[in-house]
């Protein structure tokens, strides 16, 4: 990120070890939201006065962010819970491999930096590895806005005929998965910047969406909605700065509320107003047997009646981020689940990990069946993505005896304090060198 923090290795060979059977009971204050912050840094970049973004998570994935701006040429730089970024004077638009190749945001990135510049020059991008993840609806919504693509099976160059974007009109649908989010950012950023009134069609609507949406409004951009049919954006030559909040993690709070529940116990999420859950994703857990009910200002997460099995949970973009959490609580409902995952072709890299805890769990492609309620055992387990890991360490919390679990880099680029906040809950856990 700046110059007082090094990016860990991405082989971070520490592991998370979890003494299971301990009931979790209490409070506890959820970090700001990784998936909308990703995409506040990004549209941070389009801005011509001092910003600061505050109540920023506190994970690897805001250093990523942060070196990428700095070095592509809009200083950035974290002090405790704020991102701090001060206006370019000269942009140099190339994303290394380094660092665009660590994040899955990178062509939202990218679009920021060409909208500003005129060209850019980036790697395809990283992140999560469960899927293969494709990017043509953000290239199409650079070539609409006028850049010419350079495109290679590494690498992704653009380039605008002018300085600026220039106005268009783009569908930002998917053939499989609706509409794409990060390709509705793409293009907001793009047209943010276009000299006149630009047209998204069945734009994404989530909550990462909407807040990039008020933060560019909130600078002068003009944004207006017609509901999920079309998103109209008139740019702006000049978008102001200033204090931006970052709102509180959804999938965080969700990881908590799980996490108890397997455990038996109950959790407050102070910070969390319960409207802070979509409506697809408070079913998902009800469904499951999870009460969230609004409480001092938060949100109280309870299991009142143990975990409940689910006939068919059909995932949605809302709620995917939950699902290998939500797959581990159904572990010990008794009966049989069925979980279809209908974002991506396949989501399953903790299934096998939960097999080794004795879960009775298969895939087939998009969908995910249990068969609980399993007794889980102590085991020695690998997460390679950010919330198969956290799925891992809740199946843990209910398993006998000592699990150990890798793939703490992982668990870090998405969550800055859930070990900590776990242990502050009653978990029993360590983070040990090997």
């Amino acid at each position: 990120m700046t110059e007082q923090t090094l990016l860990p290795s991405l082989t971070d060979t520490r592991t998370i070890r979890v003494t299971g059977g301990h009931r979790l009971q209490g409070t506890a204050s959820v970090q700001g939201s990784k998936n909308c912050a990703l995409h506040q840094y990004a549209a941070a970049q389009l801005v011509d006065e001092p910003m600061v973004l505050t109540g920023i998570p506190g994970i690897l994935d805001t250093q990523v962010c942060a070196e990428i701006l700095t070095h592509t040429g809009t200083p950035a730089r974290i002090v405790g819970d704020r991102f701090e970024i001060t206006p370019a004077t000269a942009w140099h638009p190339v994303i290394p491999d380094q660092l665009g190749s660590r994040i899955r945001t990178t062509a939202v990135m990218a679009a920021g930096l060409l909208a500003r510049a005129g060209q850019v020059r980036f790697p395809v991008p990283g992140g999560d590895a469960f899927a293969h993840r494709l990017i043509d609806r953000h290239l199409a919504a650079m070539e609409a806005a006028g850049a010419t693509l350079d495109v290679t099976s590494t690498h992704i160059g653009a380039r605008l005929p002018g300085q600026d974007p220039l106005p268009f009109t783009v569908d930002v649908t998917t053939q499989q998965w609706g509409p794409s989010l990060g390709a509705t950012v793409t293009a907001m950023l793009l047209a943010a910047r276009a000299p006149g009134t630009s047209t998204i069609l069945n734009p994404n609507t989530e909550p990462e969406v909407l807040t990039s949406a008020a933060m560019l409004a909130a600078g002068g951009v003009g944004i207006t909605w017609e509901g999920a049919t079309a998103l109209h954006v008139t740019g702006s030559d000049r978008i102001t700065g200033g204090t931006v909040p970052v709102p509180p993690d959804r999938l965080e709070a969700a990881t908590l509320a799980l996490a108890a529940a397997i455990t038996g116990g109950t959790v407050h999420l102070s910070n969390v107003p319960i409207g802070t859950f979509p409506s697809a994703l408070v079913v998902m857990l009800a469904d499951a047997g999870i009460e969230l009910v609004s409480s001092d200002g938060g949100t109280l997460a309870r299991c009142p009646a143990g975990p409940r099995p689910v006939q068919t949970a059909t995932v949605s973009a809302t709620c995917t981020d939950v699902q290998p959490q939500l797959t581990a609580l159904l572990t010990q409902a008794p009966g049989v689940s069925r979980i279809e995952e209908r974002i991506y072709t396949a989501r399953d890299s903790h299934v096998g990990p939960l097999r080794s805890f004795g879960a009775a769990v298969t895939s087939d492609g998009p969908t995910i069946t249990v068969h609980g309620r399993s007794r889980l055992t102590a085991a020695r387990v690998a997460g390679q993505d950010i919330r198969a890991v956290a799925a891992l360490v809740i199946a843990a919390l209910a398993a006998e005896g000592v699990s150990t679990i890798e793939g703490i880099y992982h668990l870090q680029r998405g969550y800055g304090s859930l070990l900590p906040t776990l242990s502050a809950l009653g978990a029993e856990l360590e983070v040990a060198r090997e």
